[in-house]
């Protein structure tokens, strides 16, 4: 068994539907309803949900399938103990709700067309209700014992896989291919990637970019030998986007003596030591070279010297000016 739900807008179309002849098998049960026919239903189910005008999808769409193999061995009575249950679990109870069966397909399935709104003016939550659905329909499938969809889509998936030897033979073929060429031209750049596409191309394995309806690339696909696979099939160093990265360049420098992690200490002391630097070190005659700072030395000591004589001089003028002269 599998289940479906979805919120919709257009009830009175969705009612009409599922009462529509040629495709109603039978009427099963109406819940917190007094109308049998769709404009009634439709028409109670408004009075109820017009209490809420903030609200656009105020009705339920419920789809549940049945496997053939379970149809023969389910009564009518047992059919609409289905419906019942899967209600109640998909927590309905206060909420107006009709379901039908329809005979429209090969198999048979179970429609509820629900009132989103409850009876108490409640908006039923449809955070992940598809997700929901698929889980009740699951666990009244091991509860009745009835065929379970995710267990055959499994057991499906499996007798692919082993009824065809030759796909998965093909499949390590690609994926040899491309390890090897992906482990020749990781981390070249663009040119790389060009040669990797080239060398992929010249094994016979092409690739081929899926796009989405506006046009987006998202994904990639291999093909090779008539087989074609998904990139996830190949590996998931092979997705649309990590393929790019795999030939992007490392920017690795090699490491410079002056400044290893060794010298680091030694600097940070030094300028511990020094406090504030009224000249800066990228200014200092540390970083000068030794021949300039010879001569910037010297400059300064001759400054020095000569501003050292210009003072004395000074001194001893100045004595001499105010020594008292002799009237005698």
């Amino acid at each position: 068994m599998i289940g479906k739900c979805k919120a919709i807008a257009h009830g009175s179309n969705a009612l009409e539907y599922i009462f529509r002849e040629g495709e109603l098998g039978k009427t099963l049960l109406f819940h917190n309803l007094c109308g049998t026919m769709p404009k009634e239903i439709y028409e109670e189910m408004k009075m109820v949900s017009d209490y809420n005008t903030r609200c656009r999808n105020k009705f339920l769409r419920i789809e549940i399938g049945i496997a053939p193999q379970d149809e023969k061995r389910l009564s009518l009575a047992s059919v609409r103990n289905l419906a019942s249950n899967f209600a109640i679990r998909m927590e309905l109870a206060n909420h107006q709700w009709v379901a039908v069966t329809h005979k429209d397909t090969d198999n048979m399935h179970i429609h509820i067309i629900a009132n989103r709104i409850s009876l108490y003016g409640e908006v039923y939550d449809t955070t992940f209700v598809s997700n929901r659905a698929a889980r009740v329909a699951e666990e009244l499938s091991r509860k009745y014992g009835m065929t379970i969809a995710k267990e055959v889509k499994a057991e499906k998936k499996h007798k692919k896989t082993k009824s065809s030897p030759t796909r998965e033979q093909t499949k390590q073929q690609v994926q040899k291919i491309c390890y090897a060429l992906l482990e020749k031209y990781k981390g070249t750049g663009i040119t790389g990637h060009s040669m990797f596409l080239y060398d992929l191309s010249k094994s016979g394995v092409t690739i081929e970019r899926l796009k989405n309806k506006q046009g987006k690339v998202y994904g990639l696909k291999f093909s090779y030998a008539g087989q074609s696979f998904k990139a996830s099939e190949i590996g998931r160093e092979f997705g649309y986007r990590s393929l790019q990265k795999n030939f992007e360049i490392s920017n690795k420098t090699e490491p410079k003596k002056a400044t290893t992690m060794a010298d680091e200490p030694v600097k940070s002391k030094t300028q511990s030591d020094t406090g504030y630097q009224l000249v800066p070190p990228s200014r200092s005659i540390r970083h000068l070279p030794t021949q300039m700072k010879v001569h910037l030395l010297h400059a300064v000591g001759n400054v020095a010297s000569t501003a050292i004589q210009c003072s004395r001089r000074n001194h001893f003028r100045s004595r001499r000016v105010n020594q008292p002269t002799d009237t005698r």
